[in-house]
């Protein structure tokens, strides 16, 4: 989703002062010091970021990665500290809650572009401020990357995030990885919470079968459709769209309303 044209142009000025910094560790930390001062409330250009960013959240403004928080933070996916080349670029943000944001902070791994191997590229306190080693990222980027084309959500037992599986030995890294920094199965309210999405999908579906069974034709429906599609965990959503034939209540359902499987 693109930003009003005057907010991209900003967000290019401000990166461009960073950029003009010759010494990597000053544009570190001019670029920290320029977000913190610029990323307020009161900016007119980052509260129309925020505001381009909560209409890309799933229901009412969730963190995009958990899908159940709120998401009040401006999330850099290449932490700041180690690109001060993407400190204010668009592609980069996307909106987080604090329990995900806190726990990725500035930890980063690349696939070294020189041995293609797995690479921690996270600063320590206490390290030299030197360019991190470049490299693929290993963290799956929701902004441009569909992050089920690695991950499988359990819908039968736990509730967990697991690598799909026939994945090659670099994106099972990818989903591992993902999964460890995000902390997306250590927190066991976001397990809950994805058992209890499951469950009021599978109702509000229910319902709307019954309704189409009784005759009730467009608008109603339609408000049914659009009210699905702005629940919480959408991932949840999606997979028990994928795997619809694979678990018989579900298959039961989708038979009845098949169209629900491109919702």
């Amino acid at each position: 989703m693109p930003l009003p044209s005057a907010t991209q142009d900003q967000l290019e000025r401000w990166q461009k002062a960073v950029d003009g910094t010759s010494a990597y560790a000053d544009r570190v930390d001019k670029g920290k010091r320029l977000f913190s001062s610029l990323n307020t409330v009161r900016n007119p250009t980052f509260k129309q970021v925020r505001q381009v960013l909560t209409e890309m959240c799933s229901g009412a403004q969730r963190c995009a990665y958990c899908e159940d928080s709120v998401a009040d933070e401006v999330e850099h996916i290449k932490p700041k500290d180690l690109y001060p080349e993407s400190v204010f670029v668009w592609e980069n943000y996307l909106y987080a809650c604090g329990p995900c944001n806190g726990p990725k902070n500035n930890q980063f791994a690349v696939f070294s572009s020189m041995a293609e191997q797995f690479t921690d590229v996270t600063r320590g306190r206490k390290a030299l401020v030197v360019p991190p080693e470049e490299g693929d990222p290993v963290l799956i980027n929701p902004r441009i990357e569909n992050p089920l084309d690695f991950l499988y959500l359990d819908l039968v037992d736990t509730f967990y995030f697991l690598p799909r599986l026939g994945l090659d030995t670099k994106k099972q890294k990818r989903a591992d990885y993902t999964i460890d920094i995000l902390r997306l199965n250590a927190k066991d309210y976001l397990v809950e919470a994805r058992a209890e999405a499951f469950g009021s999908y599978r109702a509000r579906l229910s319902e709307y079968i019954s309704d189409k069974a009784s005759g009730v034709k467009g608008t109603h429906l339609d408000k049914r459709v659009k009210a699905q599609q702005r629940m919480q965990h959408p991932t949840v959503w999606r997979e028990m769209q994928r795997q619809q034939k694979l678990i018989p209540a579900l298959k039961y359902l989708f038979d009845l309303a098949p169209e629900a499987a491109s919702w």
